[in-house]
């Protein structure tokens, strides 16, 4: 596995991202996109626990009350590559999951298209999010990912992002919301705090039509 140059660090957020091989889609259908989806919310806790393939044979596996080690922010799978926006809790936790969310959903993909060697274009991407303008900047590109690449004209309508889980049209409980949702109240805060300044600086214009105050 090549050196990661800038390593993971707990409690920092990072924006995740890879492609198919060649640029080549990574996902033919809905239940493609459905597999990618669990083995992410099944790698997301700590384990040891069974492969995600095996996971029907421990039928009182309770994986959900595992800690986790990394969390999810946001998401967009797209149909040659997808976007994460996670927080790392455990040492090492970023480079656990995607190594084992790829290697899981590449065998998956392999068996069941007939086909062979890596999906993925090599080692994925991260890129640390230094501040609260780029933290908002990414959640909204990863939710407009698809609008943008003329999927669909408003996000709404794509299922395969966290978007939905977002305006409360969903609720799959594998988005950690809090994080994203409370920058967009500070933001909005701070746009109305600027309105009242605003509006306490405009001159008051009193109308010639009316001498009298009104009774």
């Amino acid at each position: 596995m090549p050196y990661r140059k800038t390593p993971f660090i707990n409690n920092e957020i990072y924006h995740v991202y890879n492609r198919g091989v060649a640029k080549l889609p990574i996902f033919y259908n809905q239940k493609d996109k459905r597999r990618l989806i669990d083995v992410v919310n099944y790698y997301q806790f700590q384990g040891p626990k069974p492969q995600f393939s095996q996971i029907r044979r421990f039928k009182q596996l309770n994986f959900e009350k595992s800690p986790k080690i990394i969390e999810i922010l946001c998401y967009c799978l797209m149909p040659n590559h997808f976007h994460f926006l996670l927080r790392q809790l455990k040492d090492n936790g970023i480079s656990e999951f995607m190594n084992k969310v790829g290697n899981s959903y590449t065998k998956y993909f392999n068996t069941r298209h007939e086909r062979v060697g890596p999906l993925l274009q090599g080692q994925f991407k991260a890129v640390r999010i230094e501040d609260d303008d780029q933290f908002m900047h990414v959640s909204r590109y990863i939710h407009l990912n698809p609008v943008a690449s003329y999927l669909v004209k408003d996000p709404k309508e794509y299922q395969w992002s966290s978007y939905l889980d977002y305006i409360s049209l969903r609720n799959d409980g594998m988005c950690v919301k809090e994080p994203i949702l409370s920058m967009f109240r500070i933001g909005y805060k701070k746009s109305l705090e600027a309105i009242d300044y605003l509006l306490i600086d405009l001159p008051v214009v009193v109308s010639r039509r009316h001498t009298r105050p009104y009774v």
